[in-house]
C-alpha cells in the first residue's frame, strides 16, 4: 500500500490485522507485561512486521526495543519508523548510509475528535484546511503529517517537538487521495549526528481503504 511513497531501498512490511501465531521476541516481552491484549496484539504485529522489513535488507530477527521517549531501538545502521491504528500495522526501514531518517504514521481516515484540531495546529494552517474541501479530512491528515515531522526528527536531534513547532502545507496530485507536503520547522533544527542541520521535510501522503498515510524519507 505504501510502496508507492517511498523510494527504492526502504523495505516495507504491512498487516491489515494481527498476527495470532507470533509473540514477542524474550528480550520484548518485558515491555507489555502489563499491557492490555489489544495493545499486546498491536505490539506483537508491528514487531513482527519491523522484523519482516528487516528481512528484506538481510538483517536476522532482532528484538525492536524502546528507547527513553518510546522510540524504537533499530539495529546499527539502520534507521526505520513503526505505525499502528485500527486495522493497520506497519513499518518501514532502511540503511542509514542511503537514508537519513524515516518517518511514518498511520490514521483512521475520519475527522479528528471536536477540540483536538486547535490543540494540533496553528492558525495559518487551519485557516488553509478550512478553504479545502471536504473528499480528504484534511484536519486528520494534518495531524498525521505531524506525527510523521516527530518520527523522523527524533532521531537525528534527539529532542521533543511539539505540535506547534513545524508548519506543514498540503499539494495533492489533481483530484486524487495522494500528494505531497512540506513540513517547515520553526525550531533549531541542529542535529546529534553532526549533519546539516533540518530546515524541514518534504513528505507523501495517501487516502486508501480507509486509512490516511503520511510518510517522510530524508
Amino acid at each position: 500500500m505504501i510502496e508507492k511513497l517511498l523510494p527504492s531501498g526502504v523495505a516495507v512490511a504491512e498487516s491489515f490485522g494481527e498476527m495470532p501465531d507470533h509473540e514477542p521476541m524474550p528480550a520484548e516481552a518485558g515491555l507489555i507485561a502489563r499491557a492490555v491484549e489489544k495493545r499486546r496484539k498491536e505490539f506483537v504485529t508491528t514487531r513482527n512486521c519491523a522484523r519482516e522489513a528487516l528481512g528484506q535488507l538481510g538483517i536476522d530477527p532482532v528484538p525492536i526495543m524502546r528507547g527513553e521517549n518510546g522510540e524504537p531501538l533499530w539495529p546499527r545502521q539502520v534507521v526505520g519508523s513503526l505505525t499502528h491504528c485500527d486495522g493497520y500495522r506497519a513499518a518501514i526501514a532502511g540503511y542509514s548510509m542511503q537514508v537519513r531518517s524515516l518517518g511514518m504514521d498511520a490514521e483512521p481516515h475520519a475527522p479528528l475528535p471536536e477540540g483536538v484540531l486547535d490543540a494540533v495546529s496553528l492558525e495559518p494552517e487551519r485557516e488553509v484546511l478550512a478553504k479545502r474541501d471536504d473528499s480528504v479530512h484534511w484536519d486528520r491528515l494534518l495531524f498525521c503529517a505531524k506525527e510523521a515531522t516527530y518520527k523522523a526528527w527524533f532521531p537525528l536531534t534527539k529532542r521533543w517537538l511539539g505540535f506547534e513547532d513545524a508548519h506543514i502545507t498540503f499539494e495533492r496530485n489533481g483530484s486524487g487521495s495522494v500528494g505531497t507536503f512540506r513540513s517547515e520547522l520553526l525550531v533549531d533544527g541542529a542535529t546529534v549526528d553532526g549533519g546539516e542541520p533540518l530546515l524541514g521535510f518534504d513528505g507523501r501522503w495517501l487516502v486508501q481503504d480507509g486509512l490516511i498515510i503520511a510518510v517522510i524519507s530524508l
